[in-house]
């Protein structure tokens, strides 16, 4: 029986929101309850947003939280030298290559950022324009899609007490991105290809990246890897700012540096981690990772015992 192992997995586009903090938080009490391994994984293909500070506020605010993991960097140079998804290019390059060569539903896409804006179904969602357009995916300056069957369903499995569900990729996420414009691989590859590399088995994520549970699990129905339909996934609700959007380091989301310089506890994010978890918080609230660990472990122990009876 593969052992359970799920990861951390931010990205050094920018100081991290107190919605990253809230995820960090539900991996690593949903892990150390069911005894599952945490990698830390810095999903950095995009060079041109990555900053050394920000890889820097990756590991200072996991040890401002509380939080450990069992495998990945130890700083910034560690990273760099050997953990950077630079260092994993081939891999993604292979992935291609096999989409490539083993199906056809993998087209050229010359759309810009203003006409997918213009042209889409809904948010998101790719109407495409290119699909039946022949364009030879050996130009310059294309991405490269992947169609996806109306008709198509993925069972996705839960985890952590989130439940399994039936995903359409079609209406969530439409055709979508395998290979950028400047050739780099895409976010939905690399992350398929990571997640199987290192033997990842569960995964935590907002549920703003339902759509991309959807897209991967498709992308690896594509490429026959059936180990990854086995994954199973918490999406945890989102943390809003107040015009009720979701927050963004793009958009300048107050981060949790600011946080910390301003001599704030993680206690309002431990407090809202437990609530999202369905638990009852003490009346002095949570003081630790370790604390909310403790009432996690000792409430879904009597609800097991009450299953039971």
């Amino acid at each position: 029986m593969q052992s359970l192992k799920t990861r951390f997995a931010p990205t050094p586009s920018g100081l991290l929101h107190p919605g990253n903090g809230l995820s960090f938080i539900i991996t690593w009490v949903l892990a150390r309850a069911a005894g599952a391994s945490i990698l830390l994984r810095i999903d950095d293909l995009d060079e041109q947003r990555r900053r050394q500070a920000y890889v820097e506020d990756i590991f200072y605010t996991l040890d401002w939280l509380g939080l450990d993991y069992d495998e990945g960097p130890a700083g910034v140079d560690d990273f760099l030298a050997h953990w950077s998804q630079r260092s994993r290019m081939d891999l993604y390059r292979q992935a291609l290559g096999r989409l490539r060569h083993t199906t056809d539903g993998l087209y050229a896409c010359r759309c810009t950022h203003r006409q997918l804006q213009a042209s889409a179904v809904q948010k998101g969602i790719y109407a495409g324009s290119c699909r039946r357009a022949g364009l030879s995916l050996d130009l310059p300056e294309v991405a490269w899609r992947l169609h996806v069957p109306e008709e198509t369903r993925l069972w996705c499995r839960g985890w952590g007490g989130a439940a399994d569900q039936y995903l359409s990729p079609a209406s969530l996420m439409g055709d979508f991105v395998v290979r950028k414009k400047d050739g780099d691989p895409a976010y939905q590859l690399s992350s398929v290809v990571d997640d199987l590399h290192f033997g990842v088995t569960a995964v935590v994520r907002g549920m703003d990246l339902l759509p991309s549970t959807a897209a991967q699990l498709y992308l690896a129905s594509v490429l026959k890897e059936d180990v990854f339909l086995q994954l199973r996934f918490f999406h945890h609700p989102l943390l809003l700012d107040g015009a009720g959007e979701k927050l963004s380091k793009s958009q300048g989301a107050g981060s949790l540096q600011a946080w910390r310089e301003a001599g704030h506890s993680p206690a309002r994010l431990l407090d809202t981690a437990a609530r999202w978890l369905g638990l009852t918080q003490p009346a002095g609230g949570l003081s630790s990772a370790t604390a909310l660990l403790a009432l996690l472990k000792a409430e879904r122990s009597v609800a097991a015992d009450n299953l039971q009876k």
